[in-house]
């Protein structure tokens, strides 16, 4: 124990004494919050329309006033001409162009039914399924007046109507910072562990300065819990310096035990610190390990469900992300800050997270010394 008390501050030492490194493990985090929580989002704002009406109804026009009474849409251009209008789609001019027929206003009020046509560029198909999604919306509500609107014409003894209200729970406002900010702490926690730590080792190695501990009768297990024990602590560190800012700036609501979620975080940091020393002992430079981490790291990121719901990816995917320790956490952090589950909830996730820790540190203490 003696020997691990001093190999961790030699550790510390050492990670200190390099002022750049000491700027980025705390600088790193305001810079994520400030700049990637506000910008990172699925919401679509000011989506420019152009609508083609061709029948200049009372029923188009309150069509119309609905649409631009929205907070989504931007009306860009209005025309007669069908032409100009997909001209104007084709050339990136708007997002969206509604036609709107002849005779529109007459059809809907005598006969009860007509057809209008939307056409969205969906060159980016996020985009173009959420626009669609907004416009279908604000349709199903006109549609849902103009039908009571007729029965109220024709049969107001017989009118029985089902108001349906939406709530959402645990995010009621559907802000999507609330969503994308304990994402964007994975990201952190996960570039901090696997980034700082294996390069910690691998610049050791280019030094030379390794073959001095190699040649002392320091056990692996030793090395390896002093190389991890620094990082975890600021990993932990940088969480909450993380959870402060979100706070501070954005109020961002926290529901559940804050004791859970550091425990589960330490965990988590065990396991991916256990890949990082893994990794570092089978490469020779930096550039080596950059190349390997960056890859492993875009793939643990993109498949733990941070932009899309792992619920929605191929089975195949969704079996991947067993072994995908930011999955876990992905899943525990939203769980925990904005549902307020407890342990009972999570123990599933421990449990897995666990399992991936013991196997990244036995991986990173049986490798040592075999490439060193």
């Amino acid at each position: 124990m003696r020997t691990i008390l001093y190999l961790i501050r030699k550790e510390f030492i050492q990670i200190f004494r390099n002022t750049f490194l000491a700027r980025a493990i705390f600088g790193i985090p305001i810079v994520q919050m400030v700049i990637l929580v506000p910008a990172v989002t699925f919401e679509i704002r000011n989506i420019e329309l152009c609508v083609v009406d061709k029948d200049m109804s009372t029923e188009s026009r309150q069509l119309i006033s609905r649409i631009q009474g929205s907070e989504f849409f931007l009306l860009k251009h209005t025309t007669f001409n069908e032409k100009e209008a997909d001209d104007m789609l084709h050339s990136d001019k708007c997002d969206m162009v509604l036609h709107i027929p002849e005779n529109f206003g007459r059809n809907v009020t005598r006969e009860g039914n007509d057809k209008i046509m939307v056409a969205v560029n969906a060159i980016n198909a996020t985009s173009a399924q959420l626009a669609w999604a907004y416009m279908r919306g604000i349709l199903q509500d006109y549609n849902a007046e103009l039908m009571v609107q007729n029965l109220q014409t024709g049969t107001p003894a017989r009118m029985s109507f089902i108001e349906t209200t939406n709530r959402f729970w645990y995010n009621p406002s559907l802000n999507y910072k609330y969503y994308m900010l304990p994402g964007i702490l994975v990201i952190l926690v996960t570039a901090i562990g696997l980034l700082l730590a294996g390069l910690n080792v691998v610049r050791e190695k280019e030094m030379g300065t390794i073959e001095q501990l190699n040649v002392t009768p320091i056990r692996k297990y030793q090395f390896i819990t002093a190389k991890l024990i620094p990082f975890l602590i600021i990993g932990l560190i940088d969480l909450a310096f993380g959870l402060l800012i979100g706070k501070i700036l954005f109020n961002i609501p926290f529901n559940g035990s804050i004791a859970l979620l550091f425990l589960f975080a330490a965990l988590y940091l065990v396991a991916v610190l256990g890949l990082a020393l893994f990794l570092s002992t089978l490469s020779s430079t930096q550039q080596q390990y950059l190349f390997v981490v960056f890859f492993i790291l875009m793939i643990f990121i993109l498949m733990s469900g941070i932009f899309t719901p792992a619920e929605s990816m191929p089975l195949w995917a969704q079996q991947f992300n067993i072994i995908n320790p930011a999955a876990y956490f992905m899943r525990v952090i939203r769980m925990v800050m904005l549902k307020g589950s407890g342990f009972s909830d999570v123990l599933p996730d421990i449990r897995g997270i666990i399992l991936i820790g013991i196997g990244t540190i036995s991986l990173a203490i049986w490798r040592y010394r075999k490439t060193v």
